[in-house]
């Protein structure tokens, strides 16, 4: 049972993720593999969980299988105490029609709230990779008795244009104004070279979330977005407020991997958030067993290198085996065979793959059970790559999931 204020979580997972195609073409976005072990939902999952909330709505709608699969098989949770983490499809309760937004999602879901019966309504994307305590966020949000709290990270006013920005009042607290993707985006008060961003993750007041939603709904202007739509009108009525990610204190976390937050929404995005898991000295530290991402491994046996396989600078997940081969800067997840005189380099390598012998694999994506046939070249010969594979606009190239790469 809960005690003090009784609070349902939310996951909004039904994105597509396009600009991660191939790697999306057959899964949802929060589907998609990462670290070798873990897939991105994983990472909102633990963080409510560490931090004790512990019921858990995941709404889902895109290509939604192998996500709905994951979560009912890896997050079991305890039922005697009335704790749930439960994916919950588009059901078209509100009429023949799938969810035209996030707020829509939400929305045509409201049955889970009515049953629940919640004080706030903590709503988390599923796609980025962080740690962070919503329970410090939901705290504040409490105190400060506003309808709506949203989380925001400091990025360089430069780079913020890409982003849903916050403008704040002069108390550095108030949301003045929230603007989608400004040229011009405003900075925090007393910084004049930062900016907030959202992350997307909001807590609210039960009451003023139903009634903004069912606003929103009578709206025929309305794209029914949360960032776009809920939120402004919530600005609009002045009870938003920002809540500062910096300020977030996690167990276990350092001043290097403090505040880490990526958006692995682009293919170099997700290629570099793997590069860096694998650096000497990485700013997302996996190993904090004080805050642990979880996850389920299938039973496999530890990683085995044979005939003078190695790898360097790489992680090399169970039941994997190196065999005469050489991995170097790369991310190798569980079950995969890489043979005799291979070269593996700079690289994400994902459950199922098999490389063969004498073959060469630089800077690219490997999606689950890609076969690379012996003496195949990847990442070698870009304008060859270029006609047969995705490459990124960062030089990447990506096999999408299940493709026998072409022999030379």
């Amino acid at each position: 049972m809960q005690s003090g204020p009784r609070v349902l979580a939310i996951v909004l997972a039904g994105g597509a993720g396009k600009r991660l195609l191939p790697l999306t073409a057959d899964r949802a976005k929060p589907a998609v593999p990462f670290g070798g072990t873990y897939r991105l939902i994983d990472f909102v999952l633990s963080n409510l969980i560490n931090s004790g909330l512990r019921r858990v709505c995941v709404l889902t709608q895109y290509k939604s299988h192998s996500l709905d699969r994951h979560i009912t098989q890896t997050w079991r949770m305890p039922t005697l105490l009335g704790d749930y983490v439960t994916p919950v499809p588009a059901q078209q309760r509100l009429g023949p029609r799938w969810f035209t937004g996030s707020a829509d999602a939400i929305l045509q879901s409201l049955n889970l709230i009515v049953d629940e019966d919640p004080d706030y309504v903590v709503v988390f994307g599923a796609d980025h990779v962080y740690r962070m305590d919503p329970m410090q966020m939901l705290a504040d949000h409490i105190d400060a008795g506003v309808s709506v709290t949203v989380a925001g990270i400091r990025q360089p006013r430069a780079l913020a244009h890409q982003f849903g920005v916050i403008e704040t009042a002069p108390d550095g607290r108030m949301i003045r104004q929230f603007l989608e993707k400004p040229a011009d985006p405003p900075s925090i008060p007393g910084e004049p070279e930062s900016s907030f961003v959202s992350m997307g993750n909001y807590v609210f007041t039960t009451s003023a979330l139903v009634e903004a939603l069912r606003e929103d709904a009578a709206d025929e202007g309305s794209v029914h977005d949360m960032g776009g739509d809920i939120i402004p009108m919530m600005v609009k009525q002045g009870e938003a407020m920002v809540y500062d990610f910096s300020s977030n204190v996690v167990p276990g976390s350092t001043d290097r991997d403090a505040g880490y937050w990526r958006d692995v929404g682009t293919l170099d995005a997700y290629h570099d958030a793997h590069m860096d898991l694998v650096s000497v000295h990485p700013i997302f530290n996996l190993y904090n067993r004080t805050w642990p991402i979880l996850s389920h491994l299938p039973p496999y046996p530890p990683a085995k290198f044979v005939e003078g396989g190695n790898a360097h600078e790489s992680m090399v997940g169970a039941g994997s085996i190196v065999s005469g081969a050489h991995v170097r800067n790369s991310v190798v997840s569980f079950d995969v065979q890489i043979s005799g005189g291979a070269y593996v380099d700079g690289s994400v390598v994902m459950p199922g793959v098999r490389i063969g012998r004498n073959s060469v694999v630089r800077r690219a994506i490997l999606d689950k059970n890609v076969i690379v046939p012996d003496g195949v070249h990847i990442g070698v010969d870009p304008e060859r790559d270029r006609e047969l594979y995705t490459i990124s606009e960062g030089g990447i190239v990506v096999l999408g999931k299940g493709i026998i790469a072409h022999r030379q």
